[in-house]
């Protein structure tokens, strides 16, 4: 499994992250106010916005990773995840021409 949304066939789909698992303006155009976001934060359903590239935490201690939008310490794409990968890749790029 990949734990960067959006890679590879099989990918974090409940991801905790307010703008991927609200529906998007063009389907709901309505305000959603902050405690109606709740419901969503229950649902089974994958995100309706899929963000692709967001790494999250990834698998327990035990390999095992539920997929659900509640377990944010695993399900969360936060900076402190996202960055070293980012941060690698750019000097990468730029020590083999690419930037």
């Amino acid at each position: 499994m990949s734990y960067m949304v959006g890679y590879g066939p099989r990918y974090p789909q409940r991801i905790h992250h307010r703008g991927s698992s609200l529906p998007s303006m063009a389907v709901h155009p309505g305000k959603i106010q902050c405690s109606a976001g709740f419901s969503v934060m229950s649902s089974q359903s994958p995100n309706p916005n899929i963000l692709v590239g967001a790494v999250v935490g990834g698998p327990d201690q035990h390999d095992r990773f539920p997929d659900k939008r509640s377990d944010y310490e695993q399900s969360e794409p936060a900076t402190y995840v996202n960055a070293p990968l980012v941060g690698t890749l750019a000097y990468l790029a730029h020590s083999f021409g690419q930037l």
